[in-house]
């Protein structure tokens, strides 16, 4: 393989992602391909095993690699549908208990999509993205803060929504209904803008999970759920 063509200016292990996810992006690996190894990346990009590992690390974190002990890395083939968890408007569920749901928008706009955020979403390197960034509230408590990004041929008049009125969600189903899932739950420490829009202490232990979704055919929304360990139970029911 020719040594790769690295942006300088940008962190070490950011260089391997992007080295990875444009060979991803550009067709050149498509799905179930098999990684370079830590090793090869090493020699490489003459970057520490260290480094190689972290990018490799966070990019099976993402759902875009997957890594299998003893054999090696590969490119992750489509999303799994989730059997546990079910799409359901946190503001119905909130309902539900008898109490009240509210909304307060922190962020609403557009953003470019860089390598990453362009393979996980099928589209070209610097493409607009719609992104919100909602705080969602049950009598008055923060419990759940959303942060999501939009794919604009999915969702047109996404920015063009009241979410103090509505929830992403609603508007999400009604031009757009999901035809696929994907999940990732993990337990997290909260970051600082969690810490500050949820109203929590760091070591308040958080649920996060990650959402994917499809419409069709294209990659709709991905989405980041934070949610206070000690406001949230998450609960699911196998048929």
């Amino acid at each position: 393989m020719a040594q790769p063509d690295l942006d300088p200016t940008a962190p070490r292990y950011q260089q391997i992602k992007s080295f990875i996810l444009e060979r991803v992006r550009s067709g050149e690996w498509s799905a179930e391909h098999r990684v370079p190894s830590e090793n090869e990346l090493v020699r490489l990009t003459g970057h520490s095993r260290v480094t190689v590992g972290r990018a490799l690390r966070e990019l099976a974190d993402a759902g875009l690699l997957k890594r299998v002990q003893g054999v090696g890395t590969f490119v992750a083939s489509g999303p799994p549908q989730s059997a546990l968890l079910e799409l359901r408007d946190i503001a119905g569920e909130i309902t539900e208990r008898g109490h009240v749901h509210a909304m307060r928008v922190e962020a609403l706009g557009r953003r470019l999509a860089d390598v990453e955020l362009a393979v996980a979403f099928g589209v070209p390197e610097g493409s607009p993205l719609f992104h919100s960034r909602i705080v969602h509230l049950e009598d008055d408590v923060p419990v759940q803060l959303e942060d999501r990004l939009v794919n604009p041929v999915i969702a047109p008049d996404y920015l063009d929504q009241d979410f103090t009125r509505t929830t992403p969600y609603a508007h999400l189903m009604a031009c757009a209904p999901a035809e696929r899932v994907e999940h990732v739950v993990e337990a997290v420490r909260p970051d600082a803008a969690a810490i500050a829009s949820l109203g929590i202490t760091p070591d308040e232990p958080c649920l996060l999970i990650h959402r994917r979704t499809w419409s069709r055919r294209l990659v709709a929304t991905r989405a980041w759920l934070t949610h206070p360990g000690s406001r949230y139970r998450l609960g699911g029911a196998l048929r």
